[in-house]
């Protein structure tokens, strides 16, 4: 490792007040804004590795907003994040270390794991070089949406030149830690083309990310150096990538004639643990009667708009009630989209149509489903129970009255409110954990707890045709 000037021992934040907001109130309430308005569809397994965007927050921060949301049901397991971006301002060779002992935000200072950064001190391709950092903001944007989710963590933060895909990889494979070892990938798309080429080609390069391709151009995606290297590592482990958002500036804040490409990516673990499948198992099996009666309508629902004839629709008692569903739309094993709401506010055969249109022609992460892709076309229905109140005076006693596996909790709290499906208990089995990371989705601090904060309950039962089951 090359030496160089060593700067102050903490580094300023640099793009604060231009990229993202300089003060802690009004960056607080932007953070919870779009970490508020994510959706992305619930995993059963905690993600080892996000591809995030690094535009101003206006432009981007939406998109981001969905992969650290993703990121939220499992934020107490992590401790350590790897960041890795490219060089903007900086012409560089190899990946770039700094040597002060912490990056600033408003949110306050993120402590740097020196011990790791050292250790990569034998590789030639990783050089100590503060300027490579000091105005860099793609590593720099992220620190706060990791801040607001995780709460405390270490941080590695590599900027990355002129590097192979194998010495990144290399380089990930010394920090690749276990499941308290977050990977963070900053990457942009494509740059200043107009919106539909944009669209088409920025759809291309996610097709490519999602076959791990390693030879990734700088004119597909800025990140490519670090992005490559990233892919090659995640295929060795076994990860799967899931895309949960792809859009551009001209969706967001900008004009459509030169638009900045964007996508939210997580990978997965390949298969969720055993007893991670075990406690699914406990809230997806419901009346099968019922559960045909809503798949046949939410295909109907997309059959229909793309001018295919519908099926017969068996009928159930429960399909004139109140009812809240999520419809999830896949192409093959491909997601396709995923909509729905907590709350129950019109018939149940009224939501499940809604839904399952909106999943498969509206979801703005996503292509719209095709006619000739409803051959391959598989749709899931999760139904929320009805929500009760979970009566208890301190958080003892809420630990106390939870039902691991099976309850769906939601924390309202003078107009702050998160939720947490019965299915993350598969990777937060300790009621503590649980109830921890609600209410940092929440924005509150993991210990917190006052009077007049409200716990509600619900389970869920989910439905698949029975060979997909």
């Amino acid at each position: 490792m090359v030496l160089s000037t060593v700067l102050p021992r903490t580094r300023p934040a640099a793009v604060a007040g231009f990229f993202y907001p300089g003060e802690a109130a009004a960056l607080r309430a932007d953070l919870r804004a779009v970490l508020d308005a994510a959706h992305p569809a619930p995993a059963l397994v905690a993600p080892k590795m996000l591809l995030v965007p690094h535009a101003g927050y206006v432009y981007s921060g939406p998109i981001a907003a969905q992969a650290y949301a993703a990121l939220a049901p499992w934020a107490s397991a992590v401790h350590r994040v790897v960041l890795l971006g490219p060089t903007h301002r900086v012409a560089l060779r190899g990946l770039a270390a700094p040597t002060v002992a912490a990056f600033e935000t408003p949110l306050g200072p993120v402590p740097l794991d020196r011990a790791a950064l050292d250790a990569l001190a034998a590789l030639p391709q990783v050089v100590a070089h503060d300027g490579a950092h000091a105005r860099e903001h793609a590593l720099e944007v992220q620190l706060p949406f990791l801040q607001a989710v995780l709460g405390e963590f270490t941080l590695v933060p590599l900027a990355v030149g002129e590097a192979s895909p194998g010495e990144v990889a290399e380089v990930l494979e010394r920090l690749w830690g276990g499941a308290d070892t977050l990977v963070v990938i900053s990457s942009d798309l494509s740059h200043y083309l107009p919106y539909r080429s944009a669209q088409a080609i920025d759809r291309a390069t996610v097709d490519r990310i999602g076959r791990f391709a390693t030879d990734l151009e700088v004119d597909e995606a800025c990140g490519a150096r670090p992005l490559a290297g990233a892919l090659q590592a995640a295929r060795a482990h076994g990860l799967r990538p899931r895309l949960l958002d792809l859009r551009n500036s001209g969706d967001t804040a900008g004009d459509r004639d030169r638009v900045v490409g964007y996508c939210a990516m997580v990978f997965e673990p390949a298969a969720a643990p055993e007893d991670a499948e075990a406690g699914v198992e406990r809230h997806i099996e419901g009346d099968s009667a019922l559960g045909d009666a809503l798949l046949v309508r939410a295909r109907n629902s997309i059959a229909g708009a793309l001018g295919e004839p519908a099926a017969a629709e068996p009928d159930h008692p429960a399909l004139a009630e109140l009812g809240a569903t999520f419809v999830t739309v896949h192409v093959g094993d491909e997601l396709r989209g995923c909509i729905g709401t907590l709350a129950a506010r019109r018939r149940l055969d009224e939501d499940v149509r809604a839904h399952a249109h909106a999943a498969a022609f509206a979801d703005h992460r996503f292509e719209p489903v095709r006619r000739d892709e409803l051959a391959a076309l598989r749709i899931e229905v999760s139904l929320l129970g009805p929500s009760e109140p979970l009566e208890a005076a301190d958080e003892a006693q809420a630990r106390a009255a939870l039902r691991p596996g099976i309850d769906g909790v939601t924390l309202r709290w003078r107009g702050r409110s998160a939720t947490l499906l019965p299915q993350v208990w598969a990777q937060l089995p300790d009621p503590g954990d649980f109830l921890a990371t609600l209410k940092r989705k929440a924005g509150l601090a993991r210990d917190f707890w006052a009077r007049d904060l409200r716990l509600e309950r619900y389970t869920v039962r989910k439905f698949a045709p029975r060979s997909a089951a």
